[in-house]
């Protein structure tokens, strides 16, 4: 016993080793306690935040327990918020060690005194670690509350407590940290917050339910005068400054969370669905100014119809707008289907790519000539959308009009396999049933593709023929491929350019215009309206149909989708926006040509150019009109014929009794010829044959091509179903003495010896234009009527 009191008395004796066995005992009470008792998760499940691309919120999807919870730094809240949270409710926060024991001391008292809690003394780590480890308001879960703070301080930085307590305070509802409290009282982010807003945020959570803005604004503006009064009294913010907060109301919007973009929100997060944050590159303000405005234009659709935008910044391809359906909540419309990735029939939108790679192979220019005539591809018999035909049209006509023929024409000679190779090259995939190659028929929508696809491809109209993939987040990479050359490009978007809008008069000086490289497309059955812009900023994609596939007679792409275009055009403010002034690249130039020959016309034969025209052309290369079909002759674009000098009519190159002379003409390709004006036919008609000369194989010429076998609008009867269809026997005298080409309606049916007779059934009742046609250009026609 003696000897304890020795050692206490030696221990009174040295009181630096009794604090220093005390430290050392409470750093092992600490260490063990810490072991047995470890912090909470700090690793919070925050709701899935997607972001504009200025950081303001356009979705966010409620975390597991159905709070919204948006992750938040330091750097992104306002100093206005630090100043007003620390000022008002922990002023020595960088200071104290998680507890402040002057005010727990005071805390203390004041509930000696009073018999009730009068404040709580808690620093904003013991807030924090009550958020974390929640407990009752006893003595017993006060001092677990002071030995989490306690904990907290030993392992996390003063920052990382700080940034804790900004995403876990708790403001109402369902709402936690300030992030998601500032949008959704506010409607703005932390970041900007005024004075009064920093305040009124500052003081929230000490009672969310009570203080609610939306529910108890004279609560919540009393609770915030009180802040900003403290403030003040204390120097932390001006008198003045507090003043003019103090006369800003309290006005809270309802409690409602962010909506936009929401099929693009969806896709994004089902991409990653364990990022709390997804920053976009949409612009918010023009997302919202669409949204509105596709809302008041899904009104005028038919029911169950959508539609769908895409807007595309071409200097890097972020997308600016996505608007996947009108509306997302109507589901009569299906507005839960993101038709922007939707596989649909794209009809005509592919054909700019035809022609810019017939340009690249040297094919065509912007007005080589091209026959819009009713023709058969070996039994593929393309019609226009709307019917009828042009007959000669140029290039640029022909894209214009959006032609059928003419395009089905230049991909036959391409290749089908071919162009849908380039088109993938250049980052359009085009879908195929059932695994087809793909054939002439992809130029009018036999094929399927995405929007986004088709308004990346058409990027490269406007970026020197550079395609690129749409770009949904920052963190996406430049992804560009070679659609074109960029001389290619800029006459294709030269010639959409060109076209006026509808409704629209040619006679408009376009420069002066808000000028934009357009085209549009129809599928099938009106199962999909389509629109494409270009302009020098923005590539603007609008599909309009039904998700279900069910068609929409009478709507397609010019009536539907293009009005649709062009009021998004005129809402965007960028004054780069538009397509007037673009340069042209080096290896452009304007020259003149000729029709029909399609070259430029030559000194000394004036007499071959019928007609000229100003073309576009690419690499210094002028292609003449593309081979005659019916023609196979590699000269048969001109026609030489002897003439008597002394009459011009024309006579056999037999024939020299007389003073005869070789001259030529430009012909038109055959199937054009009856398409031709009188006063084009009459330039390149041959003269007629000279009687004079002696009898030669011209004779049988001296009354040109003619049909026998049947009269001019004879009528031929069906006299009931059990009988056969009528059925005539054709021929034709006269003309080339080698062969003659048949055609019913325009279309190529047969091709004959000269004089050689066949038989044609009439199967259905109509009327029928019969044409015989020889190498030579001369041709004869005639119709029928068929009835029951």
């Amino acid at each position: 016993m003696r000897s304890i009191f020795v050692v206490m008395k030696r221990m009174i004796q040295r009181p630096r080793l009794i604090i220093t066995v005390v430290i050392v005992a409470i750093l092992a009470i600490g260490l063990i306690l810490d072991r047995l008792y470890p912090l909470p998760p700090l690793d919070r499940h925050y709701s899935t935040l997607v972001a504009a691309a200025d950081g303001t919120p356009l979705r966010a999807f409620a975390d597991d327990d159905g709070v919204w919870r948006y992750p938040i730094t330091l750097d992104e809240v306002s100093p206005l918020y630090l100043d007003a949270l620390l000022g008002y409710e922990d002023r020595w926060f960088y200071h104290h060690p998680g507890v402040n024991p002057i005010a727990l001391l005071r805390a203390s008292w004041q509930w000696l005194c009073t018999g009730e809690i009068v404040s709580g003394g808690s620093t904003l780590t013991m807030q924090v670690a009550r958020l974390l480890d929640p407990h009752g308001r006893t003595l017993g879960g006060k001092l677990k509350q002071i030995l989490r703070a306690l904990q907290l301080e030993w392992h996390l930085s003063k920052s990382e407590i700080l940034t804790l307590y900004l995403n876990l305070a708790p403001y109402g509802g369902p709402i936690e940290g300030v992030q998601a409290a500032s949008f959704a009282y506010l409607g703005k982010p932390a970041k900007t917050l005024t004075h009064a807003e920093a305040a009124l945020l500052a003081v929230l959570p000490q009672s969310p339910s009570r203080l609610r803005p939306d529910r108890n604004p004279q609560a919540a503006l009393a609770a915030r005068d009180k802040v900003l009064t403290r403030l003040a009294t204390l120097g932390d913010w001006p008198t003045a400054t507090v003043d003019d907060a103090k006369a800003e109301p309290v006005e809270a919007r309802s409690l409602t969370q962010p909506m936009l973009a929401p099929l693009l929100a969806e896709r994004l997060r089902a991409a990653a669905p364990t990022t709390m944050r997804i920053q976009t590159t949409i612009d918010y303000d023009m997302q919202w100014a669409l949204e509105q405005m596709m809302r008041d234009r899904l009104e005028r659709l038919p029911e169950y119809a959508s539609l769908a935008v895409l807007v595309v910044d071409n200097r890097d391809l972020k997308v600016r707008a996505y608007l996947g359906s009108g509306d997302v909540l109507n589901d009569a419309r299906y507005g839960h289907v993101d038709m922007v990735r939707a596989i649909r029939s794209p009809g005509s939108t592919l054909k700019p790519f035809i022609y810019g790679a017939a340009l690249d192979d040297g094919l065509i220019h912007s007005e080589s000539l091209l026959a819009d005539v009713p023709t058969s591809f070996a039994g593929y018999q393309p019609s226009n959308f709307q019917g009828g035909f042009y007959g000669p049209v140029s290039v640029r006509e022909a894209l214009q009009r959006s032609l059928n023929v003419p395009a089905v024409d230049v991909l036959d000679r391409l290749g089908p396999e071919r162009f849908a190779g380039i088109l993938r090259n250049g980052g359009l995939k085009l879908e195929l049933p059932n695994g087809d190659k793909p054939n002439l028929s992809v130029i009018l929508g036999g094929a399927g593709t995405s929007l986004q696809s088709l308004v990346g491809a058409y990027t490269a109209l406007a970026r020197g023929g550079m395609s690129g993939q749409p770009r949904l987040t920052e963190q996406e990479p430049l992804v560009e491929q070679r659609m074109m050359s960029d001389g290619a490009a800029y006459i294709v978007r030269w010639m959409l350019a060109a076209n006026p809008r509808p409704g629209m008069s040619n006679d408009v000086d376009m420069s002066v215009e808000r000028r934009v490289a357009w085209k549009t497309g129809t599928s099938y059955g009106f199962r999909d309206s389509w629109a494409v812009g270009v302009t020098d900023r923005y590539t603007i994609g609008v599909w309009v149909g039904r998700p279900d596939g069910t068609p929409l007679p009478g709507h397609y792409g010019a009536v539907t989708a293009a009005p649709i275009l062009f009021d998004i055009v005129d809402s965007l403010p960028a004054p780069t926006l538009w397509t007037r002034g673009f340069t042209p690249p080096s290896s452009v130039a304007q020259v003149q040509i000729c029709w029909p020959l399609g070259t430029v016309p030559e000194v000394g034969k004036e007499h071959l150019c019928h007609e000229r025209r100003t073309a576009w052309i690419l690499n210094d290369a002028i292609p003449p009109t593309l081979p005659d079909r019916i023609q196979s002759s590699s000269a048969s674009d001109l026609a030489r014929y002897w003439v008597n000098t002394k009459t011009g009519h024309r006579v056999d190159a037999g024939c020299t009794a007389i003073h005869r002379e070789l001259r030529e003409t430009a012909r038109w390709p055959s199937l054009l010829e009856p398409w031709l004006s009188p006063e084009r036919r009459a330039r390149s008609r041959l003269p007629r044959i000279d009687g004079s000369c002696p009898r030669t194989t011209l004779a049988t010429e001296r009354s040109g091509l003619k049909i026998i076998g049947v009269r001019p609008y004879a009528v031929l009867r069906r006299a009931s179903e059990a009988e056969k269809a009528p059925m005539l026997t054709l021929s034709a005298v006269g003309g080339d003495s080698v062969s003659h080409f048949w055609l019913i309606n325009g279309r190529l049916i047969r091709e004959t010896a000269a004089q050689q007779n066949f038989q044609y059934s009439f199967a259905m009742p109509g009327t029928y234009d019969i044409t015989a046609l020889d190498p030579s250009g001369n041709y004869d026609s005639l119709s029928v009527k068929v009835i029951q």
